[in-house]
């Protein structure tokens, strides 16, 4: 370090004296830093974050294999007697915040199961670098598209991301971009997409966290689509995909080929025995030689990728997903920079192309996603995957759907990293008050003290609020119970805006078993409304309801599906009569029916119900024939003998054993499972119901199979 004159030592008190921040030119005389060109932006920070929460398996997912397939796939793990994996690698895909799961990954228990596989061998992402991608979600309702709003966990989500422009992307994608080099084996890489709008501050980043010296390609991806006359520049006709490798020293690669253009084969000569050849020269011992073209593998794949379109409308492969990316272009990525049986990444899973490709090339993949609808899409995507294999005789590996843990309590809402300890914890409970007094106002209840986990109180019901940027979690809810317990409360709503995948109706089953009656409400982002509030129209709806009958043949059971309560609402009708212009449309979410408003020519207004029939809410609906079966455990650390153990949450994983779904192509519902063979006796059949939004219910029913039912 070079020594200080003793004009900058002077300096350098004043600024310290006068509590303001020393100039740039002092960092680097007081520290040694060896980089010529650094990428600063505010709140840049070298903290990152090393929480680990634990992975709750709350579904898995394992299209039965028939009898004569599973002598093939015993070379990949071991199967039960339907056919079904009992061992082996389980792929992941899990729902929320990826930093959290990243560091969660890195830090815990399932780091261990991921280095026996031999580590992850390739990342892909596509982040949310269109400043415009906001979570909102178009749904087809008949000929009419509804579209969804965010929700208030999505809505943090993209202001964390785009608040204060690049600023925060950059500190959101470098915090996710650390946790991912770390993870990366060392023979891994990464491919990073994005488009113009971030190219250059993306490929600033991984400079800074995987080296200059690591940087692989930035491969161009020009796609065709309709052109429309720009005022002064070309059109934006390409996507960026920049990728790096973890080490120079060892990284995989396969060179890509793809087939030779007509103006390639057009220089090719057929001989007597009709092979194509040219004359060429020899690069080695001079003089002219024949190549033939069969002996060529094909024309090397390079940086430019012109060859690969867009997903169209009525591609097979289209699921409907704003962000979809075409199979094709992860297949080349794929196959480059991984061999089968390598682990592949994607934390921006989006539509699940990254694990349909994966999974159809024999890699293992873990994908993750924040947006419910996301993992509901990709679920249902892996499933016709699953079909589509085990319909070609191709193994295939069950997926388990996962949500993260508890959360720490700091995470329930945002407070700025930068203050120091006191004033943080000053700020965390000046925030939480102002929440819990706003939320408290729109449910017209009052406010109570002296609890720990309630709230306020209504209509004789204690009112317990769930966090602002996370979802209501089973710890949450058992933690109310108990209190519950001790205090002799019987009766509590619980408001969040989000609820934990999979939770009901278990935990709610569990506190009815202790004689506490439990009602889950969703807050709805018009709490945000003071006009709203002050006018008493924020309805705090219901979570659904599942009606479903048991069918049974001797000792066979099957489900018929018979109604489905949805109470959720989005806009209001008399808001969309009032601001709608002549000749205009809009379509709401009222009380749980979606409700088309159109005011014609001379402004008459008319309504249109588009959802006839319960049917209509619902997406996807799946049975588990022996639930309890299967015990959720969890490896958490005790902390007493530095170690990881295995806990049993109490609840119980749903075995997806059968479901029905729409696609694309196919919109029609079966209502009425298949029959099920089951040992006679007593048992629990939990059915879960997944709505157009991609938010899950779950019922669960006992029955008696058998002669003696």
């Amino acid at each position: 370090m070079p020594r200080l004159t003793e004009k900058e030592q002077q300096e350098i008190i004043r600024y310290i004296e006068a509590d303001k921040p020393l100039p740039d030119e002092y960092r680097f005389l007081l520290f040694e830093d060896k980089r010529e060109v650094e990428l600063v932006w505010n709140g840049k920070t070298n903290e990152i974050c090393n929480i680990v929460l634990p992975f709750q398996v709350i579904e898995q997912v394992d299209e039965p294999r028939a009898e004569k397939d599973t002598r093939i796939q015993r070379t990949l793990f071991d199967l039960d007697n339907r056919g079904r994996q009992l061992k082996g690698w389980t792929n992941k895909l899990i729902w929320g915040d990826n930093k959290l799961i990243l560091s969660s990954l890195k830090n815990g228990p399932l780091r261990e199961e991921i280095e026996a596989q031999g580590g992850i061998k390739l990342i892909y992402i596509d982040p949310p670098f269109d400043v415009g991608a906001d979570f909102s979600m178009d749904i087809e309702i008949g000929d009419d598209t509804f579209t969804k709003k965010p929700n208030i966990l999505e809505e943090i989500a993209y202001r964390d991301t785009w608040g204060n422009g690049a600023d925060s992307f950059i500190a959101m994608i470098y915090e996710r971009l650390v946790l991912m080099r770390d993870l990366l084996a060392e023979e891994g890489s990464i491919y990073v997409h994005c488009d113009w709008r971030v190219n250059h501050h993306m490929r600033q980043v991984l400079d800074e966290v995987f080296g200059r010296e690591n940087f692989l390609n930035e491969v161009i991806w020009g796609y065709f689509s309709f052109k429309r006359k720009t005022a002064k520049k070309f059109p934006q006709k390409h996507d960026d995909i920049i990728s790096y490798r973890k080490s120079k020293h060892s990284f995989i690669w396969n060179t890509q080929f793809k087939p030779h253009s007509n103006e390639y084969l057009k220089r090719w000569k057929t001989d007597n025995n009709g092979r194509r050849y040219r004359d060429d020269v020899n690069p080695t011992a001079g003089g002219a030689r024949i190549i033939y073209l069969d002996e060529i593998e094909g024309d090397i794949v390079d940086s430019v990728w012109d060859d690969i379109p867009p997903v169209n409308p009525q591609a097979i492969e289209r699921v409907n997903f704003p962000t979809q990316k075409p199979e094709a272009l992860l297949e080349r990525v794929i196959k480059a920079s991984s061999n089968e049986g390598d682990l592949v990444v994607d934390v921006f899973c989006g539509s699940g192309t990254t694990a349909a490709v994966a999974e159809k090339l024999g890699r293992k993949w873990i994908v993750t996603d924040l947006g419910k609808f996301a993992i509901h899409t990709t679920r249902k995507r892996m499933i016709g995957v699953q079909r589509q294999l085990k319909a070609e005789g191709k193994g295939y590996r069950a997926f388990e759907i996962l949500n993260l843990g508890k959360y720490e309590r700091q995470h329930y809402i945002g407070i700025n990293p930068n203050l120091r300890e006191a004033e943080q914890q000053k700020q965390l409970e000046e925030k939480e008050a102002a929440f819990v007094d706003l939320i408290l106002r729109a449910y017209r209840a009052e406010k109570v003290d002296g609890f720990t986990t309630f709230h306020g109180k209504r209509a004789g019901r204690m009112v317990s609020i769930g966090p602002i940027n996370m979802p209501v979690t089973r710890l949450f809810v058992e933690e109310i119970i108990l209190e519950c317990r001790k205090k002799h409360i019987s009766r509590v709503d619980i408001l969040g805006f989000e609820f934990e995948m999979g939770l009901f109706p278990n935990v709610l089953d569990e506190a009815r078993s202790k004689g506490i009656d439990i009602a889950p409400k969703y807050i709805p982002a018009e709490v945000f409304d003071k006009r709203a509030v002050e006018k008493n129209q924020v309805v705090f709806h219901d979570v659904a309801a599942i009606e479903v009958k048991p069918l049974f043949k001797k000792s066979s059971i099957a489900v018929e599906l018979t109604d489905f309560s949805v109470f959720y609402s989005q806009d209001s009708v008399a808001t969309a009569e009032t601001t709608l212009k002549n000749k205009a449309s809009k379509i709401v979410a009222e009380h749980g029916q979606i409700v088309k408003v159109s005011k014609d020519k001379d402004g008459i207004v008319s309504r249109e119900v588009l959802t006839k029939h319960w049917t209509d809410w619902i997406d996807y609906w799946a049975v588990d024939f022996n639930f309890e079966s299967k015990r959720e455990i969890v490896r958490v650390r005790n902390e007493e003998i530095g170690e990881w153990e295995e806990v049993w949450t109490g609840d119980y994983i749903f075995e997806n054993e059968w479901q029905s779904f729409r696609t694309k192509k196919d919109r029609s519902l079966e209502l009425k499972s298949v029959y099920h063979e089951c040992k006679p006796g007593r048992r629990k059949l939990a059915v879960k119901v997944v709505d157009i939004f991609g938010n899950d219910t779950m019922t669960i029913i006992e029955v008696n199979v058998g002669e003696n039912r």
